[in-house]
């Protein structure tokens, strides 16, 4: 009896260690609103000094020199990503009030205690996002689990990258409630990574709408931002641009590029009609143990805890048409001396009999580059 007892006290005092983390977790990133806006699906957001998000508002971080004006400050040669001047609207039309938060702040979602719960469970999860070079995935099981369709840079000579681009076109494929189904950019850095596009992940976001997503995998620990834990996620300086944003079909570019100055790695948005560019954010140079980074992915990865996996992409087979099919185009690298690949021709296919993705290393379309084009029906 006396066992059962302590066992039964311990539980409630991890439970009670939990809750306190997850109120102080919540206090966090509801405190320190100086406005709250919507976006155009209804949603509220606060917006919170840029000194007070969950990333920096920690005593980890009291000594940064971060602040709410840093920007990439080498831009690479050769990229169409250039400094932007005189832009304050660029992504304005995601919110209800055409401009977004004020500048010095930056938007993060006011959520509840079950939200956070909720988002505390992937810590771990077998639902986590992974890559198909990951120890744990099988391309022989179609029992439910991870599944690819995916160009990835080769494994052969050691390669160091310092920027990764792409150009993505969104969908909103029909998912199950514990399933997800993501378009997306899988950067490894050493034996880390983070992974950057669009998903649609009920669980996660408790709706079927397709969203901008970041996820961040480092110091051993797997996180959707905004609510990593400190010391792991990327710090937010747009007052525009912020994770789970609705991306509506959607084609839009999303760079991620170290500055030659300071090391950080930035995550750049672009909106394709205006051929303009936001920096959403950074993850400092300490949050990776690696310098560079080691492979790339480009492509589709589904989930599902069941025997049927979702459909990937716009759920149909590619036909080789940026027309008509879930495509990556202008895919594209900085290697090691910032030297841009925009052809990149160490690549290879990757995917199971579920799912299909083919590789245009050179189109026929303009402006499209090196073109993959992905996706699938559901799996059974």
């Amino acid at each position: 009896m006396s066992h059962c007892h302590g066992v039964v006290e311990a539980a409630k005092a991890l439970k009670s260690n939990e809750d306190l983390e997850i109120e102080q977790k919540l206090e966090l990133i509801n405190k320190h609103t100086v406005k709250i806006i919507k976006c155009t699906n209804g949603e509220r957001y606060g917006c919170v000094d840029f000194y007070k998000q969950p990333g920096l508002d920690h005593s980890l971080m009291k000594n940064h020199t971060f602040h709410h004006k840093m920007r990439l400050m080498s831009y690479p040669e050769g990229s169409k990503i250039k400094k932007q001047t005189h832009i304050n609207k660029t992504f304005g039309h995601f919110w209800k009030n055409g401009i977004g938060c004020p500048i010095g702040t930056v938007p993060i979602l006011l959520v509840s205690k079950e939200a956070l719960l909720k988002m505390k469970s992937f810590d771990g999860d077998n639902s986590n996002l992974q890559s198909s070079w990951s120890k744990t995935y099988k391309p022989t099981s179609f029992n439910g689990g991870h599944h690819f369709a995916v160009v990835r840079t080769t494994k052969g000579k050691p390669r160091r990258y310092n920027g990764v681009a792409m150009n993505i076109n969104s969908f909103n494929p029909p998912v199950g409630p514990m399933e997800f189904s993501a378009g997306r950019m899988h950067f490894q850095i050493g034996n880390e990574f983070v992974q950057v596009g669009w998903t649609v992940h009920p669980q996660l976001y408790h709706d079927f709408n397709s969203r901008l997503f970041i996820y961040t995998n480092s110091g051993g620990h797997g996180c959707y931002n905004p609510l990593c834990p400190v010391g792991s996620g990327i710090i937010l300086v747009s007052h525009e641009v912020t994770p789970r944003l609705l991306t509506k079909h959607n084609d839009f570019e999303l760079s991620i590029i170290k500055d030659k100055i300071y090391g950080h790695w930035w995550l750049l948005m672009g909106n394709s009609s205006s051929s303009t560019w936001k920096e959403i954010g950074f993850w400092p140079t300490h949050r990776f143990k690696e310098s560079f980074g080691t492979g790339v992915e480009w492509g589709g990865e589904v989930y599902s805890p069941a025997s049927t996996s979702p459909p990937m992409g716009n759920s149909h087979f590619p036909k080789g048409s940026p027309k008509i099919d879930s495509y990556v185009r202008l895919i594209t690298t900085w290697d090691e001396n910032y030297g841009l690949d925009m052809v990149v021709k160490n690549t290879e296919r990757f995917s199971n009999s579920c799912y299909k993705v083919r590789d245009a290393t050179e189109s026929f379309w303009p402006d499209v580059g090196h073109l993959i084009v992905y996706g699938g029906p559901r799996c059974t």
